[in-house]
């Protein structure tokens, strides 16, 4: 039975996903932004590609089997859905925003009555009620920091990623919401039915994820220096150290560095005489 697997069409969330997918081995072809669909050549997997808004539901419903979208959205949705992997990018978080004079600065000084514009009701909703506020709550499909402006709302709740967007508005932050990610959803029904594919394709995309910020490092190291080669690079389970043929008084040492750390490990290398240190990008890492 093939695995539908819905992505976001476009936006914030599309091209990372797709990036993700292709390296972890799922090949889309060449039809990527001109088809809906596409079954993947060396699994038995379906990609749709989907409104990111829309996926939680089309989870939740089983027309597919598993979605990348964002928290946000799946919060907004109100379905319990079942997150199998944070893929850490689409940071974001949701909050609440008012106007710099307005003299506003927290949530709880927000009063009854008052005109909250967003593009998430239902979060926006949830929040003041559970600040036992009673706001009116007005929905627009984008462009929320303009509202207050146009004398439409009183405040907004929406997505802020650096705040760059409200400070340009002139807008503060007086209420937090919740953070939000890109993440990986499905049921416990399309697990009793793809378990095993699923948990591949999880598998999969968290090690391409967990590769991205190592390189693996190679270097010939003085045999007499080998105790410091493991406080230099201690690698993932300690380096691994293999024989030179042809040549007693140096070992072969490799290991799975942090890339920031490059500069340095390379630095400290130098300093006890290894030779021939070469580094190369992961594509996987599969702990």
């Amino acid at each position: 039975m093939t695995l539908k697997l819905g992505v976001p069409n476009k936006g914030r969330l599309n091209e990372r996903t797709v990036e993700l997918l292709t390296k972890a081995g799922i090949d889309l072809g060449e039809d990527i932004g001109r088809r809906l669909y596409i079954r993947a050549r060396n699994q038995d997997v379906e990609v749709l590609f989907l409104r990111a808004q829309d996926i939680p539901e089309f989870v939740a419903s089983g027309a597919i089997d598993m979605g990348i979208t964002g928290e946000d959205m799946v919060a907004e949705s109100g379905y319990e859905l079942k997150e199998l992997l944070g893929l850490r990018f689409g940071y974001c978080h949701m909050a609440v925003a008012v106007p710099e004079e307005s003299g506003i600065r927290d949530a709880s000084q927000i009063k009854d009555g008052c005109r909250i514009a967003t593009s998430y009701p239902n979060i926006a909703g949830r929040y003041f009620e559970s600040l036992g506020k009673d706001v009116n709550i007005i929905v627009v499909t984008g462009a929320a920091e303009i509202m207050p402006y146009l004398g439409i709302s009183d405040y907004i709740v929406d997505l802020v990623s650096t705040g760059s967007t409200l400070k340009m508005n002139r807008m503060i932050e007086v209420g937090r919401i919740l953070d939000s990610q890109a993440a990986v959803f499905t049921t416990d029904g399309a697990m009793e039915r793809h378990s095993e594919l699923i948990e591949e394709l999880v598998s999969s995309i968290e090690s391409v994820i967990d590769a991205e910020n190592k390189k693996y490092i190679m270097a010939d190291v003085p045999r007499s220096r080998l105790p410091d080669v493991e406080r230099i690079i201690p690698g993932i389970g300690g380096p691994t150290v293999l024989d030179i043929a042809g040549n007693s008084d140096f070992m072969a040492v490799h290991a799975v560095i942090d890339s920031d750390q490059t500069f340095h490990v390379i630095a400290e290398l130098k300093k006890i005489g290894a030779k021939g240190i070469l580094t190369t990008p992961i594509e996987r890492l599969v702990n």
